[in-house]
């Protein structure tokens, strides 16, 4: 029979596919002896057979669901909806990777009207009772029957001004009773049934709403964001309730074993006194620091950081842990790995190997190569004046200045406009995910550093400051006030996370500086990673940028980039008007030297690294002003001065930008067809290529330059182009008396040069795949206008599981680039290949380039470091697959 159903000892945490990470943990923790509430994990299979059952809970999954918590009740002695001796459990959700997405916890299940009574008797503490059921109706109704929490909240609130309350725990036993009547008279307004009182049905409406919200609309983003496959499932765990809101001597609180900010290795969390679990991340109350538990109830603490020790051993990874004190009995209910910001992982990943903890295979897969851009953006200049308007808690550090908005969906809007956006929320929960995602940072006037917002914001990598308790925030009035001073929507701030400051205005931020952590990680990659990493850099300061975050090279400098520096364009539109090639000869001739000078200052930078230029690609309309306006020009001027010698300059430039002008740019006349009409213009690049290595040879730099010539589609474009760049350099090598090394390649781009691979390569050294064109040219769409108009719905729909310019496309693009591979080896086994598209800086594009056998990838400067680690991480998965290394999602 097909087990759908398992006790929390009947598992292990290698058994995460089929229990979730959280029912892998909690069997994993019941397995080595830890202070566990006993329960039972419902599989991901069964989720998957639910959704097959149009819905519906199958009969088999019931059955075993029903003879656990049997078992359970045996183990437990005593019984759900026992009203003499009643038995309580939480339901929680539970997929394979940490999704916050999914289904909110609900706190003790099995209440009703009559064995709230009985835990009342059995606690002699009625108050404890009725608050913990008003607390069960309020999380049911909002998770399972889909009533908004503000409903309750607004009644809760009445209530205490009615009776002059400031704070939950003021309400008395009789107080809550009128609560819990108000509470079911909402449930009975919005779902016209009564509250449900059986508590079985109250499990199995529990599980179908865990299993629902696999495929709500805020899961549904978090799995597009964080590439989790729809399929996997999610588990449900049911769990024995602890109470930790019995008193003084009880608690709850979220802790993790070392700081997930910054990596250091101490207790770092938060905790609440006589209070349930969500109570300490909803943010309804500031919780304290996990240090005062010390002084509160050193015996529970002690137990506790020992406990803490032992699961990071036993894990040999941080843990994200949440605890119940009940009357001074301390409970384990979760262990995970803990999310945390990358330089804390970095720092995590080394300490790790010193102590001797893991190796540095391990480390260096602990990292994801994504959140390293977290630590190559600005902060905050430190010597700048600062009007600090209020301060909160530091919940994930980077900084960022934006306009405030207030509302989710309003970041998402101006964010697509184009606008940087600071979120400002009293909490946030799941459904602001959209939000969170749009904006540059978060800011929350409620909660603690292990809120929503402040564990969603490490994970992104965004700035985030929460409990900023100053801060009184209008959302009907779009405002947030701090003492007289009114911050309204669309206003600009800058927040710090990394202090907690915000900031009125906009302040200067400085680049990042990088830890000699990060410094040791990067260079065990290097030890690691057969990949080589170059960047794309089209100017000396990007070249040096790249080098010092450790470029084995440049990959592609495009050369056009050069050409549109505001005092060029006038030059470059005199070579465009030339009338015929003496005339352009003519204006190429003031060009060169100032290419030289680029290409002198970009291969200093690279100090003796290759360097891939790019010989001119673009349309050439495209440094010509738009037709359009021209023409708006053009008529006024016909009006208005019509003798005038500007209309017959602007009536020439209209002339030639029609004559220019193509139904298609990036089709027509670019490339390699721009050199093989107008050869003068590559000949002019080769040559100032040539005299700048001529320069450098004088000065004993070493240089090596690589020429690449662009959007070659068959191999006799290639051959002519070769036989000018060879010209060029015997002229110049004749003239300086420098002898030059240099190698021609060319960059392919368009499916015929993969195809046709083999015989292009009797005319290449290298090949350079363009991927973002390749993409273009290979799925039939304009980057621009596909992005623009139908790529996300795509996506969104399934169509494609990624965006094809942002992550390559293996089965179409990236079959198209290991058949260009191996057919330009066939006829030159050593020829060089690598790829300079965008893709360049992604890590699952990374590892294809690896195991289809590239030289080198090459990305933007700042994607290099993540470049290096991708890398090293795809050669060890691939190479060393046989060696053991313990690893986490």
């Amino acid at each position: 029979m097909r087990k759908f159903v398992y006790l929390f000892h009947e598992g292990q945490g290698n058994m995460k596919d089929l229990l979730g990470g959280k029912g892998a943990n909690l069997a994993e923790m019941t397995r080595i002896g830890l202070p566990v509430p006993y329960g039972f994990t419902i599989t991901t299979e069964a989720c998957n057979a639910y959704y097959e059952a149009n819905k519906t809970i199958p009969s088999l999954v019931e059955q075993q669901t029903l003879e656990a918590l049997s078992r359970l009740e045996e183990k437990m002695g005593k019984k759900l909806g026992d009203p003499e001796n009643p038995f309580f459990v939480s339901v929680r959700s539970g997929s394979v990777f940490s999704m916050p997405g999914m289904m909110d916890t609900i706190l003790n299940l099995g209440m009703n009207d009559e064995t709230v009574i009985g835990l009342g008797k059995l606690t002699n503490n009625p108050r404890f009772a009725y608050d913990s059921y008003r607390r069960f109706i309020q999380m049911f109704s909002n998770v399972v029957l889909e009533i908004d929490t503000f409903y309750f909240e607004q009644l809760l609130e009445e209530m205490r001004e009615q009776k002059g309350y400031s704070s939950d725990p003021e309400l008395t036993a009789e107080d809550w009773k009128e609560v819990i009547a108000g509470y079911k008279e909402i449930v009975k307004k919005h779902t016209r049934k009564a509250f449900p009182q059986d508590p079985k049905e109250q499990l199995f409406l529990a599980i179908n709403a865990v299993f629902n919200s696999w495929n709500n609309q805020r899961a549904i983003v978090y799995r597009r964001l964080n590439k989790i496959p729809d399929h996997l499932g999610t588990a449900v765990n049911i769990q024995s309730m602890v109470f930790g809101n019995m008193g003084s001597d009880s608690g709850t609180g979220v802790a993790f074993t070392r700081n997930p900010s910054t990596g250091e290795q101490k207790l770092y969390g938060e905790y609440l006194i006589n209070a349930q679990g969500e109570d300490v991340v909803a943010g309804i109350r500031t919780p304290q620091p996990i240090a005062t538990l010390q002084n509160e109830m050193p015996d529970v603490y002690k137990q506790f950081a020992d406990t803490c020790h032992l699961l990071e051993q036993h894990y040999q990874e941080m843990q994200d842990i949440e605890f119940t004190v009940e009357r001074g009995q301390l409970f384990i209910l979760q262990t995970r790995n803990g999310k945390r910001t990358a330089q804390a992982a970095i720092r995590i990943a080394v300490e790790m190997v010193d102590a001797g903890i893991i190796n540095k295979k391990t480390a260096l897969l602990r990292v994801d190569p994504d959140q390293l851009n977290q630590l190559l953006h600005r902060r905050i200049d430190d010597s700048t004046q600062k009007a600090i308007l209020a301060k909160g808690l530091p919940a994930s550090p980077g900084a960022a200045t934006g306009q405030v908005v207030f509302d989710a969906d309003e970041a998402e809007q101006l964010a697509n406009e184009g606008k940087k956006v600071i979120l400002v929320r009293p909490e946030t929960t799941p459904d602001d995910i959209h939000g969170i995602v749009a904006s540059q940072a978060i800011l929350t006037s409620r909660g603690g550093m292990t809120s929503h917002a402040a564990v969603v914001a490490r994970g992104m990598g965004k700035a985030c400051i929460c409990g900023c308790e100053a801060i009184k925030i209008d959302l009907r009035a779009k405002q947030f006030v701090v003492d007289e001073t009114v911050v309204h929507y669309g206003d600009i701030i800058t927040i710090d996370g990394s202090t907690g400051e915000i900031i009125i205005g906009e302040v200067p931020m400085i680049d990042p500086e990088l830890s000699d952590e990060f410094q040791r990680l990067l260079a065990w990659a290097d030890e690691e990673r057969k990949l080589g990493v170059r960047a794309n850099a089209d100017n000396p300061e990007d070249a040096k940028k790249a080098f010092e975050f450790g470029a084995g090279g440049i990959g592609l400098c495009r050369t056009e980039h050069m050409f549109m520096d505001i005092k060029r364009i006038p030059i470059v539109q005199k070579m465009i008007l030339a009338e015929n090639s003496r005339e352009r000869m003519e204006v190429l001739e003031q060009l060169l030297p100032m290419q030289q000078g680029d290409f002198e200052g970009i291969f200093e930078a690279m100090q003796g690294y290759p360097v891939t230029v790019r010989l001119l690609d673009p349309p050439l309309h495209e440094f010509l002003p738009h037709k359009e306006e021209l023409l708006v020009e053009v008529t006024k001027l016909q009006i208005l001065n019509p003798q005038s010698k500007e209309l017959k300059k602007k009536e020439q430039l209209l002339k030639k930008v029609r004559q220019l002008d193509e139904y298609n740019p990036m089709l027509g006349l670019r490339g390699c067809r721009l050199g093989m009409m107008y050869p003068e213009i590559y000949e002019m690049q080769a040559k100032a290529i040539f005299y700048a290595c001529a320069k450098l040879a004088e000065r004993e730099i070493e240089v090596q330059p690589e020429i690449m010539i662009p959007l070659v589609g068959h191999v006799n474009e290639l051959k002519q182009m070769r036989q000018v760049v060879i010209d060029a350099a015997n002229y110049v090598q004749e003239e300086t008396g420098k002898a030059i090394a240099y190698t021609v390649g060319t960059m392919i781009e368009i499916p015929r040069a993969a195809l046709t691979a083999d015989q292009i390569a009797e005319e290449a050294d290298f090949f350079s795949f363009g991927t973002n064109d390749l993409t273009q040219t290979t799925f039939g769409y304009s980057r621009d206008d596909a992005e623009g108009k139908f790529l996300q719905a795509y996506i969104e729909n399934k169509v494609l599981p990624e965006n094809p310019f942002a992550v390559l496309d293996q089965n179409g693009v990236g079959k198209l680039v290991e058949t260009g591979v191996k057919l330009g080896r066939t006829t030159k086994p050593k020829l060089k290949t690598g790829i300079c598209g965008e893709h360049g800086g992604e890590k699952s594009s990374i590892e294809f380039c690896y195991k289809i056998g590239l030289d080198y990838v090459s990305c933007s400067p700042y994607r290099v470091p993540l470049a290096r680690l991708a890398a090293a991480q795809a050669t060890i998965r691939h190479e060393l697959n046989k060696e053991e290394v313990y690893t986490t999602a």
